[in-house]
């Protein structure tokens, strides 16, 4: 008895109609082609992506940075040599020291023949001891149009001398109920001191003011004070004014007195004047 597996092949294929055997055969050579292409084509394409992706990759290779590898001791550092310093820039500023060197000690009030100090000592100007009562004294800058110099714009022609200054000065006012008066003492370096006493001397002589019913003049020269002492006086347009100019060695003390003051009365004054003096050079 047949197996049941072939009598169902058999009852399955029993009415099929078979093709010709040169049909089956040239199904078969074309089914083996197709085969072989595909197989072809299939290792083409399986070339092309391994082309592919080694590209790929030797291209991330290239653009991914160079690992680092790490440390495997501490590094030796570089020596760095030392910086060169840098040239000093110009100072903007002064060299003189900020503090100035202290001037040389004095064994008294008044300043050496050597002495680089030209400050005049307050003891070289009048004291109110030397001064009628009633007067006060007030020390400091004295402003105002009252020196002798002031006069000198009244002048026809300018005079040839004009106030130098000198090295130091110092001034003090005194007042009374009906009259004032101001000292200025000046020091001046080596001879200028008598060159300008005779510089107030031409200047009043031979200024010629230019107002009418005006003059300036010499009143007295020599007041028995001092090496040197005359009272000047000018009268512009019916104002009077006196000075008293004593010198003393370097010092020369100009003092404005009342408008009507006589040359008997500035003696009284310039002998005090030119003491005091004597407390700021070492002429006396």
């Amino acid at each position: 008895m047949p197996d049941q597996p072939f009598v169902d092949l058999f009852q399955d294929t029993e009415h099929l109609t078979w093709a010709p055997t040169a049909q089956v055969r040239e199904r078969g050579r074309r089914r083996t082609r197709h085969t072989r292409i595909a197989a072809a084509l299939a290792g083409v394409v399986a070339v092309a992506l391994v082309a592919t992706g080694a590209v790929a990759l030797a291209s991330d290779r290239e653009g991914a940075p160079t690992p680092v590898l790490p440390a495997t001791g501490s590094p030796t550092p570089t020596p760095t040599p030392p910086a060169t310093p840098a040239p000093p820039r110009p100072s903007l500023t002064s060299t003189t020291p900020a503090v100035p060197p202290s001037s040389p000690a004095r064994t008294s009030g008044r300043p050496s023949a050597g002495s680089a100090d030209p400050a005049i000592p307050a003891e070289a100007m009048l004291r109110l001891s030397d001064l009628p009562a009633g007067f006060t004294m007030t020390a400091g800058d004295i402003d105002g149009d009252w020196s002798l110099e002031s006069v000198s714009i009244y002048c026809r022609e300018a005079p040839s001398w004009t106030f130098s200054g000198g090295l130091a000065q110092r001034a003090v006012l005194f007042e009374s109920p009906t009259v004032s008066m101001i000292q200025r003492v000046v020091r001046y370096s080596a001879g200028n001191a008598a060159a300008e006493m005779d510089a107030i001397r031409a200047f009043f002589t031979n200024c010629n003011p230019g107002a009418p019913n005006s003059s300036l003049s010499v009143l007295t020269d020599g007041l028995g004070a001092g090496d040197e002492s005359l009272l000047v006086g000018s009268d512009i347009e019916g104002v009077r004014s006196r000075w008293l100019v004593v010198r003393q060695g370097d010092l020369v003390a100009q003092v404005a007195l009342d408008m009507d003051t006589t040359p008997k009365e500035a003696r009284r004054y310039a002998d005090p004047v030119a003491q005091r003096l004597c407390a700021g050079t070492d002429t006396c």
